[in-house]
């Protein structure tokens, strides 16, 4: 039976109800361009209220333009910025955060678990003060990262004021933020401002939106003349109300908190049922909305050849990710597959000892 649901990537979902409900509501009539309307101005409301605090807020298409342009208005171009090396900004955004930055370079950190640490941070940014070196300017960090794993608030805390000590500024990639406040039960100024970032990407394509994601300035010193930054990358939506209204059906509803914890609960729920299967290992730890996994290459090639698309380039072990709509029963039964693949694989292995 070929899947009606796929676990490679949670940008395969579609839009929630909520978002899509609040677009038509938008749809209505003729208001005005550019952002000076009142589905951007309430949704601009709507995360002051959701993070406590009196920020400036930028809307943007995607995740690559928010890191990128957030990581630019930070850094001159002789600038450099601490990130792991198995960040998304290091490995997935083509080059683009050095492209806005004109010439910003990043100074990624080795790290097993995909997280920072404090230590090096330190390490990197003291490594070298010599004119020849980048001079490093800021930090970013991914909340959850590409492996799936989360900070813990007093990581953020230790990484903050590292940064404080250094003279950098924290950046914080949340393309999944919600997954990380729902698996850490804190609020999402807990996660962010309270803990010392300064800069956010809060994701809304990853949580259940057709696409968007806020910038959001805690320290609103760094925001001068960010909309020019906008308007000269392409980020500037004549339409900015259909950018911005998926936010309000977002967070009025609560819908950004409870996409979140089901598509961890899901997670949770297939970890659990292939934990303890011959030949399949767990990468990391099921901490928000993936599982990254180790199996043979036969179990693998089996997967793919039931149906199921998943990658295996990200953290060097097959990822599955789990979206808003995940379907608990399509869970099960990629489980159910996976367990059969296992199964014949070890059989065919204990049959070659025999032999």
């Amino acid at each position: 039976m070929i899947p009606e649901q796929q676990f490679a990537s949670d940008n395969y979902a579609g839009i929630c109800p909520e978002a899509l409900a609040a677009i038509a509501e938008a749809n209505k009539g003729h208001v005005q361009s550019y952002g000076d309307d009142i589905w951007t101005e309430r949704a601009s409301n709507a995360l002051r209220k959701l993070f406590e605090h009196e920020c400036d807020v930028f809307f943007v298409f995607n995740g690559t333009a928010a890191n990128s342009l957030a990581l630019a208005a930070l850094c001159y171009s002789y600038n450099g910025v601490i990130c792991a090396a198995s960040a998304h900004v290091e490995t997935d955004e083509c080059g683009a955060p050095e492209f806005f930055s004109n010439g910003s370079k990043l100074l990624n950190v080795p790290a097993p678990d995909g997280k920072l640490t404090p230590e090096g941070i330190r390490a990197m940014a003291t490594s070298r003060s010599d004119i020849h070196f980048p001079k490093p300017r800021a930090v970013t960090i991914t909340q959850p990262n590409e492996l799936g794993v989360v900070y813990s608030l007093e990581e953020v805390r230790a990484i903050s004021a590292m940064c404080r000590d250094l003279g950098l500024k924290l950046h914080m990639d949340g393309a999944r933020l919600a997954n990380a406040c729902a698996s850490l039960d804190c609020s999402p100024a807990e996660a962010t401002w309270r803990a010392g970032v300064d800069v956010l990407c809060f994701g809304g394509t990853k949580n259940g939106m057709a696409t968007g994601e806020a910038i959001i300035f805690f320290d609103r010193a760094l925001s001068a003349d960010f909309d020019y930054r906008c308007k000269q990358a392409g980020q500037l939506a004549s339409k900015m109300r259909f950018l911005s209204a998926p936010w309000v059906g977002m967070l009025e509803s609560g819908a950004w908190l409870k996409n979140a914890a089901h598509a961890n609960a899901c997670a949770r729920r297939f970890a659990a049922r292939i934990d303890a299967l011959p030949s399949v290992k767990l990468a990391f730890p099921v901490e928000a909305n993936s599982v990254f996994l180790h199996a043979p290459q036969g179990v693998l090639e089996g997967l793919h050849r039931r149906g199921w698309h998943f990658y295996s380039f990200i953290g060097g072990a097959a990822r599955f990710m789990f979206a808003w709509d995940a379907d608990p029963v399509w869970v099960d039964r990629l489980a159910d597959d996976l367990a059969a693949e296992a199964q014949t694989f070890a059989g065919k292995k204990t049959a070659e000892v025999a032999a």
